[in-house]
């Protein structure tokens, strides 16, 4: 007896099977507010808040510092100065030629009514003295309507002229102040109240720092929408091979325990990216909502992630260790009463790399042998019917 082999055993029982890997994850919000760079933009940031800093709606998150922007600013108001200035020298001017135009008229009147005097004397004058002065009052008469005319056409000009300068100055005022716009848009204020987050600097891959460069519409500082969030996980090939798109997946975190929580597969990259440069290993990025969950986590926490491919309840399952190849039969070595071993062939069903679901061969109760059983103990072969196989 004590040179007996002691083989083991695993009893059938009734089981859940499930097929799943463990995949570490970071909490992620699904919604941020960001606040960005003003758009036309190459600025250096000055200030940073600090990462992870309760804000207030208003408080000051970033400032940047763009000379250009401030060379621009300088340039057009002093463009608008000139352009203000030179509509009121027109003005003047063509106040002053109004003016001179209008004592001509006066004075034309001044010498239509004596002309007019004057030919009410002509019935006692020679008849040449008569053509005269009916020639100084039609030439007095042609001299009002010309300088009448001028009149006008100098009125036309004064307002078209004045006209098109009111409008470069309401345009440079337009564009000044977009500019001050801009430049009071590089003292980047907070949209909302909650955490801010610095995020990763498009240069550098890194948080994002005092000095470092930022340009058109990127984000500087992010406020997380807390009411939602999701978990994002970075994959080997092998495990990413095994992931459905909608896998189901059950959560634990580190930081909180006794919180656990579910959801399901919601996004697969498809294209992988090394770690680092020169290795050759991909990760693929995968994220998964959480649907239900005891308490929220917050963003950064990190997420132990069981991503389920396939759960069968109630049924039967045996390890892999036990099941063995026979030509070209799945077969386990079932133990009888006498402690001898019946090779009997199996049908199976879903399995992982540990268990596999037996779908016929088995029953509750029995006993298989974890290792194949040494010749002199197996009696019997048992195959399974035609129609079960």
């Amino acid at each position: 007896m004590g040179n007996k082999r002691v083989i083991s055993t695993y009893t059938i029982t009734n089981t859940d099977f499930e097929n799943s890997i463990i995949i570490d994850g970071t909490v992620e919000p699904i919604r941020f507010t960001n606040m960005l760079c003003p758009g036309n933009v190459d600025a250096i940031v000055t200030y940073l808040i600090d990462d992870g800093t309760y804000v207030e709606e208003g408080d000051i998150v970033c400032i940047l510092e763009d000379n250009e922007q401030q060379t621009n600013y300088n340039n057009m108001k002093i463009e608008l100065e000139n352009a203000i200035a030179e509509l009121s020298k027109v003005r003047a001017d063509l106040k002053m030629q109004y003016a001179l135009l209008e004592a001509q008229v006066k004075n034309n009147d001044v010498d239509t009514e004596i002309a007019d005097l004057d030919s009410l004397q002509l019935k006692f004058a020679t008849p040449i003295q008569k053509r005269i002065k009916e020639l100084e009052l039609e030439r007095a008469y042609i001299q009002k309507a010309n300088l009448q005319q001028k009149l006008d056409a100098l009125d036309i000009i004064n307002k078209s002229e004045i006209r098109k300068m009111e409008i470069n100055i309401q345009q440079l005022t337009n564009r000044l102040q977009s500019a001050g716009k801009t430049l009071d848009e590089l003292t980047v204020r907070a949209s909302k109240k909650g955490l801010a987050i610095i995020p990763t600097s498009r240069m550098t891959g890194e948080k994002l720092k005092v000095g470092d460069n930022v340009w058109n519409n990127m984000p500087v500082v992010t406020i997380p929408e807390m009411e939602q969030v999701k978990v994002k996980m970075s994959v080997n090939e092998t495990d990413f091979r095994h992931i459905g798109d909608t896998d189901s997946v059950a959560y634990t975190f580190d930081a909180m325990p006794g919180n656990s929580g579910y959801g399901r597969i919601i996004k697969k990259l498809p294209v992988g990216q090394p770690r680092s440069r020169e290795s050759k290993v991909k990760f693929f990025e995968v994220e998964a909502s959480i649907d239900s969950v005891l308490q929220l986590p917050e963003p950064g926490f990190t997420a132990k992630s069981r991503i389920i491919s396939i759960y069968i309840s109630d049924t039967i399952v045996v390890p892999q260790i036990a099941i063995y190849e026979v030509d070209s039969m799945k077969v386990v070595y079932v133990r009888n009463n006498n402690d001898k071993y019946e090779m009997r062939q199996i049908s199976t069903g879903p399995s992982s790399m540990k268990e596999s679901i037996v779908t016929a061969g088995l029953r509750k109760g029995e006993v298989v042998s974890l290792i194949k059983p040494p010749a002199s103990l197996i009696r019997g072969k048992k195959v399974l019917s035609d129609s079960i196989r």
